[in-house]
């Protein structure tokens, strides 16, 4: 007997795939794989009723603490992409390691997903995936499957599925964002109505939150300890009552299409403002220059799901050299969907207020009178270049456009 593990959620994509990986691919066993990395409790009991009316045997792996350390390795990277802050593609390994997991104890012969052929997941699914002996399927995207031939599929089939918010909207929830996308959405001069946003609330009103960090991993809120997840999700909630963490970008795939997201992530804009400024005290200019280069190659490899590949241990390994000092504090003021920071402090601080204040002669022994020698040379080789560009005349070019000099006349 052949047997496939399919990545279900009990949604639209992953329901259909239940009958056709028996018809139209002939498996006779389909084991469904759901991983919890934050999703609502709804969504696992609508699962299990689902699964429970196709007769599927459904696991359901809970991978939240492994999801938030990720979450947590992105903060210290000050990982964004096209500046949001990532989440479904940090998940998507997560889970696709999961359900590997579940597949080979079950002795399965295949692994699928719902996903389509133009989107980001089926890279990051099969990017862990491939790695191991199993076929892999993708029915939706190999039968090239619409969004409306499933509704019809699954109607016809009186398969009890729901397709977010009646088919209206794609949503994707995990504890560090919520991605909603589909429908009127996908035009981009559509504007949002109110009602896609659960995390966020309408922008009023105002706070401050301390973020307290440890080797730069956030540690506690306001002074409580927290562990990663219920800090994350006591942030989301909290930071998004004041309408924090909204974005709506125009995000250029994998594949080269360019869609339109909706995001909400009030905990992951809080963490990576509070990071950022806390790293602005501790780090010196060097590392904070050359760190860019680094969290940019971090976040480009995380958004394509490769977070477990040898250049992201490499990264890794730089960013963790730099992390030991990020231990401090930062404050952050949210306001009106705003988050900015209003104060920080390290005992790691590479910084003197009683250098920087105006009110001291000198620094450190250096007389003020001691810059005067590093004035005149800065801008010198400038200074040069522009001299010399002013002194070399170029020659006239010929009125008819040639580009040779007129010749001189000579009265020949």
């Amino acid at each position: 007997m052949t047997s496939v593990a399919l990545a279900f959620s009990g949604g639209l994509d992953t329901t259909v795939c239940v009958p056709l990986l028996k018809e139209e691919y002939g498996y006779d066993e389909v084991i469904g794989v759901n991983v919890d990395v934050g999703q609502p409790t709804e969504e696992f009991d609508e699962a299990e009723e689902t699964a429970e009316a196709l007769g599927l045997d459904i696991h359901v792996v809970d991978a939240k603490d492994e999801f938030a350390d990720l979450c947590f390795d992105a903060v210290k990277a000050n990982a964004s992409y096209q500046g949001y802050p990532l989440g479904t593609a940090l998940a998507r390994p997560v889970i696709a390691e999961a359900i590997l997991g579940v597949a080979e104890e079950q002795g399965c012969d295949a692994i699928a997903h719902g996903c389509t052929g133009k989107g980001n997941d089926q890279l990051r699914f099969e990017a862990v995936w491939r790695g191991s002996d199993l076929d892999v399927i993708a029915p939706v995207r190999e039968l090239g499957l619409t969004r409306e031939w499933e509704i019809d599929y699954a109607a016809e089939k009186d398969l009890p599925v729901e397709a977010g918010d009646g088919g209206v909207w794609s949503i994707d929830e995990n504890i560090w964002s919520r991605a909603v996308e589909g429908g009127k959405l996908e035009n981009p001069d559509y504007e949002p109505p109110e009602d896609i946003y659960e995390w966020t609330a309408e922008p009023e009103g105002e706070t401050t939150i301390e973020v307290t960090f440890e080797a730069g991993v956030p540690v506690a809120v306001d002074g409580e300890a927290m562990d990663p997840v219920p800090l994350i999700q006591h942030l989301n909630e909290y930071a998004g009552g004041y309408g924090v963490g909204r974005t709506d970008v125009m995000e250029d795939r994998m594949l080269g299409l360019k869609v339109r997201e909706n995001y909400e992530h009030p905990a992951a804009t809080v963490l990576l403002t509070a990071h950022q400024a806390l790293e602005d005290l501790v780090l010196t200019k060097n590392e904070r220059s050359f760190k860019k280069g680094i969290e940019q190659e971090w976040s480009e490899k995380a958004y394509e799901g490769l977070v477990f590949a040898p250049v992201v241990d490499a990264l890794n390994a730089f960013v963790d050299e730099t992390q030991d000092v990020v231990t401090g504090t930062a404050t952050v003021k949210v306001s009106g969907g705003d988050c900015r920071v209003v104060a920080r402090d390290s005992e790691y601080a590479v910084y003197s207020e009683e250098m920087a204040s105006f009110n001291t002669e000198d620094v450190a022994g250096i007389a003020q009178s001691d810059a005067t020698g590093v004035a005149k040379y800065h801008g010198l080789q400038e200074r040069l270049a522009n001299d010399v560009k002013a002194s070399v005349s170029k020659p006239e070019l010929a009125t008819d456009g040639s580009g040779e000099p007129d010749a001189t006349d000579d009265g020949k």
